[in-house]
C-alpha cells in the first residue's frame, strides 16, 4: 500500500501486510476489578497444587491484600473442601455472587454450583473451557489485588483457555521429587513461554520428611532435582513443601486458614512485587505512539501497591527494536503497552524480561488505568509486520540507512 502510514495499531484496512491477531482476552464481569492473576499450574496430577494455590491465598490475606481463588480444575475441584465451604453459590441479575472463607477470601468452584459435591462432572473439553471463562465474566469478583487460579494438570485445552482468555500476569509451577520432574516442567515452562506469561517461581512439593524426634530430614520420593531443574530453565525462585501431617490434616478438616510455616514466604514476597511495576508506552501528545521502532519519546510510569508514585517522559537515545528492548531494560522497566509491534521486537523485548501489551490506541492515562484495574484489552503477540517482505536497509521505511533496526524497525 502506497499510502501506508506504518500505524497498524490504529488502521482499519485489511491488507497482506496487516498481522494482528485477534484478542481472545475476555473482559472481568463489570462490577469488579482484578490488578493481578496468579495461575497455578503442574505437568501432571496429584502434586499438590490445589494445596499450593490455598496457602499462597491464605498468605496473601494475611498480608492485608484482597485474595480470590478462581478453581479453574473443573473435573477435579478441591478449593471448597480445603476451606471448609458448604455454601452454594447464590445469584442476582448482575451475576454470580462468590463463596467466601472464614476470613474473607473470595472463591468460586464448580462444587460451588452442583447440588452434591460428590456429584461427577461429566463434560466434554469446550464446555468446561467455557465455564472456566464464565467464572471469570460473571462472577462478581469485587474490587481484588491477588487473584490465584488453581488451574487443571498439564497443557491442555483448559490452561489454554485460561491463558487466552485471561490476563495471567504469571505462573507459579508445581512439582514433586521425581526423576521425569524435568521433563514435565519443561512442558509446563515451554507452554508458558509459547504465551509470554512469566514464571514467578517453581515449587517441590512433597520434597522432604522431617523427623519430628530429631529433626532429620529424609527423601522420601529420592533425592531431589529441584535446584538443577530452575537452573535448566532460569527459573530463580524455588520453594520446597515438606510431607507434613498436620498440613495434610488441616487441608482435610477444611482449616487450611490455620496452617503456620513458612515454606512459602520467598515466593509470596515476590507474587507481592508485581505489584511493584515500572511500565513504559510509546508516547505522543499524550497518546500511544503506533509504530514502536520509530517511537521518539516513551512515558515512564512507576507504580507501587499499584498505585502510580512518578511519571517521566525519556527519550532514547537509541532506535530499532534491539536496541530499544535494551533502552527499556536499562531503565528497569517490565511491561510495555503499545500499539502496532513486530514479533522481532516482542522476541527482543521478552528476551530482555519485558512484557509487552501489544494492540493498543489511545489516550495513556486511560489505558494506564485499565491495566491497574486488570480491564486491558491486549495481544502479546505481533500487531505488524509491514517490513516482512524485505528487511534490506534500502526498503527501510524509518528513512535512514544508519538505523539500528537493520531495516525492520518494529
Amino acid at each position: 500500500m502506497s499510502d501506508c502510514s506504518n500505524g497498524c495499531g490504529s488502521c482499519s484496512a485489511d491488507c497482506a501486510d496487516r498481522t494482528a491477531p485477534q484478542s481472545f482476552l475476555e473482559e472481568v464481569n463489570e462490577l469488579s476489578s482484578v490488578k493481578k492473576v496468579i495461575g497455578i499450574v503442574s505437568g501432571k496430577g496429584g502434586v499438590g497444587k490445589s494445596l499450593v494455590t490455598s496457602l499462597l491465598a491464605v498468605m496473601m490475606n494475611r498480608r492485608d491484600y484482597t485474595t480470590a481463588i478462581l478453581d479453574a480444575d473443573i473435573t477435579g475441584p478441591s478449593i471448597p473442601k480445603a476451606f471448609g465451604l458448604e455454601e452454594k453459590a447464590a445469584g442476582t441479575e448482575a451475576g454470580i455472587l462468590t463463596v467466601d472463607t472464614k476470613t474473607g477470601i473470595r472463591t468460586m468452584s464448580v462444587n460451588s454450583l452442583l447440588e452434591n459435591d460428590t456429584d461427577p462432572v461429566v463434560w466434554r473439553g469446550p464446555v468446561i473451557a467455557g465455564t472456566v471463562k464464565q467464572f471469570w465474566t460473571e462472577v462478581i469478583w469485587g474490587d481484588v489485588d491477588f487473584m490465584f487460579i488453581d488451574m487443571p494438570p498439564g497443557t491442555g485445552d483448559v490452561p489454554l483457555t485460561v491463558f487466552q482468555s485471561i490476563p495471567v500476569d504469571g505462573i507459579v509451577i508445581v512439582t514433586s521429587p521425581q526423576e521425569l520432574v524435568s521433563m514435565i516442567v519443561g512442558k509446563a515452562v515451554k507452554m508458558a513461554q509459547l504465551m509470554n506469561i512469566p514464571i514467578l517461581g517453581i515449587v517441590e512439593n512433597m520434597s522432604y520428611f522431617s523427623c519430628p524426634d530429631c529433626g532429620k530430614k529424609y527423601s522420601v520420593f529420592g533425592e531431589s532435582h529441584i535446584d538443577e531443574v530452575a537452573k535448566q530453565y532460569n527459573i530463580e525462585n524455588v520453594s520446597r513443601l515438606p510431607i507434613n501431617p498436620k498440613l495434610a490434616a488441616a487441608v482435610d478438616k477444611g482449616m487450611i486458614e490455620l496452617f503456620d510455616g513458612t515454606w512459602l514466604d520467598g515466593l509470596a514476597d515476590l507474587i507481592e512485587s508485581t505489584l511493584n511495576v515500572k511500565l513504559a508506552v510509546p508516547y505522543e501528545n499524550g497518546q500511544i505512539f503506533q509504530h514502536f521502532g520509530h517511537t521518539e519519546q516513551f512515558e515512564i510510569l512507576e507504580i507501587r501497591q499499584g498505585e502510580i508514585v512518578s511519571k517521566d517522559i525519556i527519550t532514547p537515545d537509541c532506535g530499532g527494536h534491539s536496541e530499544l528492548a535494551g533502552f527499556l531494560a536499562d531503565n528497569q522497566v517490565s511491561v510495555l503497552i503499545c500499539g502496532g509491534i513486530g514479533g522481532g521486537a516482542i522476541s527482543a523485548l521478552s528476551e530482555a524480561g519485558i512484557k509487552v501489551l501489544a494492540g493498543n490506541s489511545g489516550d495513556i492515562d486511560q489505558l494506564v488505568d485499565l491495566f491497574l484495574k486488570g480491564g486491558l484489552q491486549s495481544t502479546e503477540k505481533a500487531t505488524c509486520d509491514h517490513h516482512s517482505h524485505d528487511h534490506s536497509e534500502e526498503s527501510c521505511q524509518c528513512g535512514s540507512s544508519g538505523h539500528g533496526c537493520g531495516g525492520s524497525c518494529h
